[in-house]
This record gives C-alpha cells, sequence and structure tokens, in this order.
C-alpha cells in the first residue's frame, strides 16, 4: 500500500541524478549505448570508436563511404538521438 509521500523508482533515480549532478553523465552514456541500436549493425560494425566531449559526439567510423552517407544525414542523427535520450545532450556529430 502506498503512502502520500512515497515515489516511484523512476522519480528517485532522477532525483539521486540531478542531486549529484550525474544527469549529463548519465544521459551521454545512454547516448553512447543506444548507438548500434539507432544506426544499426553495418554502421555499428564499422564503429571504432565514441564518444561525447563538450556536447559533440565524436564518431570514428573506418569505412570513407559509410562516414560520407552519414555525413549527409548528421542533423537527423542528431535529432534522432536527442529525441531518444528525452533531452538535448548532443547538439554536434564529429566523424573521424
Amino acid at each position: 500500500m502506498r503512502k502520500p509521500n512515497d515515489i516511484t523508482l523512476k522519480q528517485a533515480i532522477d532525483k539521486l541524478l540531478n542531486h549529484y549532478k550525474l544527469r549529463g553523465k548519465f544521459d551521454e552514456t545512454g547516448i553512447v549505448a543506444m548507438w548500434p541500436e539507432i544506426m544499426g549493425s553495418a554502421v555499428a560494425n564499422r564503429t571504432k570508436q565514441i564518444y561525447i566531449h563538450q556536447k559533440k559526439l565524436f564518431v570514428r567510423i573506418e569505412s570513407s563511404v559509410v562516414k560520407n552517407e552519414l555525413l549527409i544525414v548528421k542533423s537527423a542523427i542528431v535529432d534522432k538521438l536527442n529525441e531518444r535520450s528525452g533531452s538535448k545532450v548532443i547538439t554536434d556529430i564529429v566523424f573521424l
């Protein structure tokens, strides 16, 4: 039976992340983790390194053909990643 001041586990985790100022790192880790799911196995298999620094997603792609194709749809990828994370975690993607 719930008491009036009880909160859900999700609310408790959100409070914890915000209180300890871990929200940004948590969201960044989520973006990196969802890269293969959003981009598919063809891109994920050619991704050699991925990290976020100062709201920019850096992705090392081993195929120049895939890299050029991703450059064309870069803004759509940024929008999709931010949409899935629920907040504006990244502002740009840099393909290495």
